[in-house]
């Protein structure tokens, strides 16, 4: 397990900034033996809570061509048929992993492929599982093509919590299985567009683990 680098400088400053705080109350209020400790608890809690937001598990990555591994760690709140208007302009079996803030923030290839298409789009910041989260929220849109030249579309949104989405890729880019290309921190939401003749793998509320939870089987 490792830190992941979109943490590392806010949890610097975070500590600095903590550490700071403690000495001040203890350097002017030495007496205020109760004040110093709950101070003390508060900080070392609200430390780790954030901590715990940027770690960075350390696994084999999967190499398995035609299957669709999860995006990110979360649980499955949408499985349906939908139409893709963005992009794709047909319609596909959407998978929704929702990412909540005690989950690792880390978005992982579903498959290896070269990015065709990579859009960022501002927007609000409704609630994640809101209906119209996945079209009026800040999101991305990145389109991966495997080697059988079948696409998956990959959507990252924001929500009301979750207002940094990064991402670490462009259009002609090529991602391994498994590989990052981005990170929304604090939590959020990613969509899967599939095709219609995909086997899906996973059940709602299923719980997925990015790069280790096979999504769907895509046909051959």
């Amino acid at each position: 397990m490792t830190i992941h680098r979109e943490g590392r400088v806010l949890l610097f400053w975070m500590m600095i900034i903590l550490v700071a705080l403690n000495y001040l109350l203890y350097y002017f209020l030495p007496e205020q033996s109760l004040l110093l400790n709950i101070s003390m608890l508060g900080s070392i809690i609200i430390y780790l809570l954030v901590l715990q937001f940027f770690r960075n598990p350390v696994f084999p990555l999967p190499n398995e061509d035609g299957v669709v591994f999860a995006p990110a760690d979360g649980k499955v709140v949408v499985i349906e048929e939908a139409f893709e208007d963005e992009y794709l302009k047909e319609k596909r079996i959407q998978v929704s992993i929702f990412m909540s803030p005690i989950n690792v923030h880390i978005n992982r290839s579903p498959i290896k492929g070269v990015v065709d298409f990579f859009q960022y789009h501002p927007g609000k910041y409704l609630v994640a599982w809101h209906p119209k989260s996945s079209t009026e929220n800040e999101r991305t849109t990145m389109v991966l093509r495997n080697e059988q030249g079948t696409k998956i579309l990959v959507r990252q949104i924001a929500g009301a919590v979750a207002r940094r989405i990064k991402w670490y890729v462009k259009e002609g880019s090529e991602l391994d299985q498994g590989g990052e290309f981005g990170f929304i921190k604090f939590g959020s939401r990613v969509d899967l567009f599939l095709p219609l003749d995909a086997e899906i793998l996973v059940d709602l509320e299923q719980k997925t683990k990015g790069a280790r939870t096979p999504i769907a089987r895509l046909k051959s």
